[in-house]
């Protein structure tokens, strides 16, 4: 159990999800970049320039050396940069923080990544006077990439911290985590079977992969240039993605689709050996399956909770499109300029639609087949009994609104037994009518009490006093001597 202060965790947690993964970054990169230099004699000039311009390379800034602009950056090391915030982000927060310290956490995601690109701006802008083939990237340029990053990064880390109290904001529909769940689903299944496909070209092609290889002597190079593969992996990925749905992948010149392959120069990346050549054959029937496959597990995670028809195709189509704006947000930062090659990246304007095409089509479909569409039940009406309509003499019958002068005045309490009830409580028990029937198990009626009697105020008291003269009986009187005295 942490006995430390709220605010000093607070400002710790801060600190962490602020600096916590670029200075990891950092300190890879700076690793890197030494041993390079070592292993190559060389002095240190012009390293920290160098480490400045990787570490903005990782947030896809383009770097300019010799007026060539690498604008074609690994996917692998950005990806890992949007897990580490979005891991920090979310270890920050608890499920149940108000939104003002979400907002703190944010803002701290983007504070410190935007203090380095400042540092690591003015650090390639003071190290481009000793080297002159290093340029300076442009500030809004790099402030942008770094934003985007980190900013992908918090909000996943909040949306998977949160994700109960996102869902239970109002106009959110019941269905829509669900859809989010299902487009991550196709994006997972469609890099999934793209990198089987891009490692079944990687062998049918290991010819040229060990060509590319030899460029090199010495073991060092070969090792940087596998490093330099595994970083590209998710490039080619990606690429491979485009090519199955029906988009395309241009190389400079050369230009990759399903149906046709036009030739170019491409740059001695062994990873690149995966790129087709022509001819395709049948290679792009196994694509088709591919992006059939992928839109089927969208339908099947779409059809796990039945919705009714309107709700069923709008699950589909949502999870269609955010599948399609993670691959193309993916194909934009894994494309840019490679120097005389020329450009280098996915069709933009066919790889997103394409995405929406098959999972909507195929998702839907598998929906339909897999019972994802629930029917609308009507509720049936209830049969009741039908209300005694009254006679003609109980509506003539005219309503009296006191008690009637024959009914009995009704108690103030009822007593709980009738057997606790002493026989001078003044309460007599009504008889029952001659043609009724004696009921077993019934209540008894309450208790009326006795009315009582009148009595006259102006009756005199002495009237009903008793003297000798009246009565005529000889009473034991006085003595002869002594008087009588008169009655009171």
């Amino acid at each position: 159990m942490d006995n430390r202060p709220v605010g000093t965790r607070q400002a710790r947690d801060l600190l962490r999800v602020a600096f916590g993964p670029s200075i990891v970054a950092l300190v890879i990169i700076a690793a890197v970049v030494l041993l390079q230099l070592l292993i190559a004699n060389s002095d240190m000039t012009g390293a920290f320039g160098a480490i400045a311009s990787m570490w903005l390379g990782v947030h896809q800034v383009p770097v300019s050396i010799g007026g060539r602009e690498l604008g074609v950056m690994p996917l692998l090391p950005m990806l890992l940069m949007v897990y580490g915030t979005a891991r920090t982000t979310a270890a920050a927060l608890a499920p149940n923080a108000s939104w003002f310290v979400v907002r703190w956490v944010v803002a701290s995601a983007l504070g410190g990544p935007l203090l380095i690109a400042a540092i690591a701006l003015a650090v390639i802008h003071d190290a481009s006077s000793v080297l002159t083939e290093l340029q300076t990237p442009g500030a809004l340029r790099a402030f942008g990439g770094v934003v985007a990053v980190h900013l992908a990064g918090a909000l996943i880390g909040v949306a998977r911290r949160m994700q109960r109290r996102l869902a239970r904001l109002p106009g959110v529909p019941a269905w829509l985590p669900e859809s989010i769940r299902a487009g991550l689903t196709g994006v997972l299944a469609l890099c999934g079977l793209s990198g089987v496909i891009a490692v079944g070209s990687l062998v049918v092609h290991w010819g040229t992969m060990h060509d590319q290889f030899t460029i090199t002597d010495s073991m060092f190079g070969q090792f940087s240039l596998s490093l330099l593969s595994a970083l590209y992996i998710p490039n080619v990925i990606v690429g491979t993605a485009a090519v199955a749905v029906g988009s395309s992948v241009h190389v400079g010149l050369a230009t990759f689709s399903s149906f046709t392959v036009l030739g170019g120069d491409v740059p001695p990346v062994p990873v690149l050996a995966a790129l087709p050549t022509p001819p395709l054959g049948a290679v792009w029937v196994a694509l088709l399956i591919v992006a059939a496959a992928s839109a089927v597990a969208v339908g099947q995670q779409c059809s796990r909770r039945p919705e009714p028809l309107p709700a069923a195709a709008a699950k589909v189509l949502v999870a269609a499109v955010v599948a399609a704006v993670i691959m193309a947000l993916l194909g934009y930062a894994g494309g840019g300029r490679l120097g005389n090659f020329g450009d280098v990246g996915v069709d933009q304007a066919t790889f997103g639609p394409a995405i929406v095409l098959w999972f909507v089509a195929v998702g839907f479909l598998t929906v339909a087949m897999a019972g994802g569409i629930s029917r609308v039940r009507r509720p049936r009406p209830v049969a009741t009994a039908p209300r005694p309509q009254p006679d003609a003499e109980s509506q003539t019958r005219p309503v009296i609104l006191g008690p009637r002068p024959s009914d009995p005045e009704p108690a103030e309490s009822e007593p709980a037994d009738r057997e606790e009830l002493e026989p001078d409580e003044g309460y007599d028990d009504p008889l029952p009518a001659d043609d009724e029937e004696p009921v077993a198990d019934v209540a008894p009626p309450p208790m009326v009490p006795r009315e009582p009697r009148a009595v006259d105020l102006d009756d005199d008291p002495e009237a009903h006093f008793i003297t000798d003269d009246d009565s005529g009986v000889d009473w034991p009187g006085p003595t002869s001597g002594e008087s009588r005295r008169p009655a009171d």
